[in-house]
């Protein structure tokens, strides 16, 4: 919306010169057309006077800039010092937690290390290459390495100044930085559900680490760098939809197919550890995701207040949808149908959460329920893959919906702009086409180098003890 007022203003103060311009000269064509009077000569009319050019317009930043600290909105930085909290608390415990209680006894630490290595990994990562790739302009596809190690940014108390991001002008760029790590950090973290109980950890690292880099960055660029080319073309997506959900949803499903179905699959009963710390995941990630989706507001104000009341709402309808659709389908509803549905609401609702009314909200939340039912036992049957927690059938399939649902139902009041379902379709397919291919590609790679899948005896005996040599008691 910032951009759009800029450019208003801009022609506004184009056009006053031209409209100012054209009837100060019919008067004096006309003054000179006119019959001379016979009484007095007529005097030579006074030349009019020039026109003042109209000042340019400031243009928005595109670059990060240093600005004197008087400038930051302590409000809104308080916010996003704690929506950065909240979102890593996601990763570390709730993800962790969330996956370790699904996974069978043997797997349950190799599960939660994986998330955490993920974190210590990509906050590397982000801080010497991915910020730089992600939010520079350099062009439509990909930023620039000018920002290398953070390079430019900024505090200097002795002249009261701080950096900040040309995409986040009312905090110190270092906040920014920090809270969009923590997108970065969770989003691969999402797609180790899918290659559960079954990838060496070393393998795990490495296809991560450049996943990161050829995948995640870019996609975020497309999408929230002004200058990325989805942006431009006008794509919805608030706090992730597609950056993160359908793009390890997409990767998920790669490794699935990839990877193979685990030793027993399909023959023997998987009983999940520990459902007890799937709930508390759950709620970790729930609570969480209120600084994922409010804190992309960048701001404490209204829009961020809207966002967590229609995360709220349609997280909790997802819950109830899933509870009803498994006790139709099964005779009964279940703690973990609970917690999936409540995750798959949290998922479909991230892209709109900016953007749509209380209604919106609840019907996404009602689809989301019931395409992520369907994701995570129909579908699943259909792909023929193994996506051990069931990574696709939320991530994927909820992003998707939320996606294609926010061009339906964003609602001009709240954004500024209505939504178009032709370009979020062009932003979902081309997110889960780019983000499928060069995953597969990676996967191919490092399974032809060191190898992706532990030995048949390792994953028998489980990969706390074969990959960490550690165990729960």
């Amino acid at each position: 919306m910032k951009f759009g007022i800029l450019t208003g203003l801009r022609c506004v103060l184009i056009s006053l010169p031209m409209a100012l311009g054209i009837p100060v000269a019919q008067a004096i064509a006309d003054e000179a057309a006119a019959p001379a009077a016979a009484t007095a000569p007529v005097a030579s009319p006074a030349p009019a006077a020039p026109v003042p050019a109209a000042p340019a317009p400031v243009a928005a930043p595109t670059h990060p800039v240093l600005v004197g600290v008087d400038k930051i909105n302590s409000g809104d930085t308080a916010w996003m010092l704690a929506s950065t909290a909240l979102v890593l608390l996601m990763t570390i415990p709730g993800l962790a937690l969330f996956y370790a209680g699904m996974v069978r006894k043997k797997n349950v630490l190799s599960t939660a290390l994986q998330s955490f290595a993920i974190c210590c990994l990509v906050t590397v990562i982000w801080v010497v290459i991915g910020y730089s790739l992600a939010f520079t302009p350099g062009g439509p596809f990909l930023g620039s390495l000018e920002r290398l190690m953070l390079s430019g940014m900024a505090f200097i108390k002795d002249s009261g100044q701080v950096t900040v991001s040309h995409v986040a002008t009312t905090i110190p760029e270092s906040v920014f930085v920090m809270f969009q790590m923590t997108f970065a950090i969770i989003t691969p973290a999402l797609i180790t559900g899918a290659f559960a109980e079954r990838i060496r950890f070393g393998a795990m690292i490495l296809f991560i680490g450049l996943w990161s880099i050829l995948v995640y960055a870019p996609v975020a660029h497309w999408v929230w760098e002004p200058g990325g080319w989805l942006a431009t073309l006008g794509a919805q997506d608030f706090a992730g939809g597609t950056v993160v959900h359908i793009n390890a949803g997409a990767a998920g499903l790669m490794c699935a197919y990839v990877l193979g179905r685990r030793k027993g699959y399909g023959e023997d009963a998987f009983v999940p550890y520990n459902l007890g710390f799937t709930l508390i995941g759950a709620s970790l990630l729930w609570v969480g995701w209120f600084g994922f989706n409010a804190g992309s507001a960048v701001a404490a104000d209204g829009r961020a207040g809207m966002a967590m009341l229609v995360t709220q709402v349609a997280t909790a309808t997802a819950s109830l949808t899933w509870m009803l659709v498994e006790y139709f389908a099964r005779g009964r509803s279940s703690l973990l149908g609970a917690c999936s549905g409540a995750v798959a609401g949290l998922v479909a609702i991230t892209p709109a959460s900016g953007f749509v009314n209380l209604g919106g909200a609840l019907v996404i939340g009602v689809a989301a329920g019931v395409c992520c039912y369907w994701g995570a036992t129909g579908l699943k049957h259909l792909l023929g893959a193994d996506d051990s927690l069931d990574v696709f059938g939320i991530h994927g399939i909820g992003g998707i919906v939320g996606a294609l649902l926010t061009g339906v139902f964003a609602d001009k009041e709240i954004c500024g702009a209505s939504g178009s379902l032709l370009v979020q379709a062009i932003g979902a397919f081309s997110t889960l086409i780019y983000s499928g291919i060069v995953s597969l590609t990676l996967l191919l790679l490092i399974d032809f180098t060191i190898g992706l899948r532990v030995p048949r005896e390792h994953e028998t005996l489980g990969l706390d003890l074969s990959q960490h040599g550690e165990q729960i008691s």
